[in-house]
């Protein structure tokens, strides 16, 4: 596996990580739910619901690698980046990019 330095390298790795719909569609699910957390507990500032972001994101995420994908997330090797890219996939998945990226990651990795 290379190393990537920077997330504008890593992210169309990520995405190459990402072939199978139903992973995405996992992704995009636990990364909104996430979200939905998120505000939640900004307005009642409950702790438990921070607690289930974690659970709620990677939850849905790895259940896509391992049911899916059949490969490691990503996650493991970069954390931050890995992060990142769920939520940068999001939007792209949320504003119709995503096709797009995904076929300039394809090309750019050769995959």
């Amino acid at each position: 596996m290379k190393k990537y330095t920077t997330f504008h390298d890593f992210y169309p790795y990520y995405l190459t990580e990402h072939q199978n719909r139903i992973s995405r569609t996992l992704h995009f699910i636990g990364t909104g739910i996430v979200i939905a957390l998120f505000v939640v507990f900004l307005l009642t500032f409950n702790w438990q619901y921070f607690a289930l972001m974690p659970v709620a994101g990677y939850g849905f995420a790895w259940a896509g690698h391992a049911f899916f994908e059949r490969n490691k997330p990503a996650t493991f090797t970069y954390p931050l980046y890995s992060l990142g890219s769920d939520f940068v996939m999001f939007w792209h998945i949320l504003t119709g990019q995503l096709p797009k990226k995904m076929q300039e990651a394809r090309q750019l990795l050769n995959k």
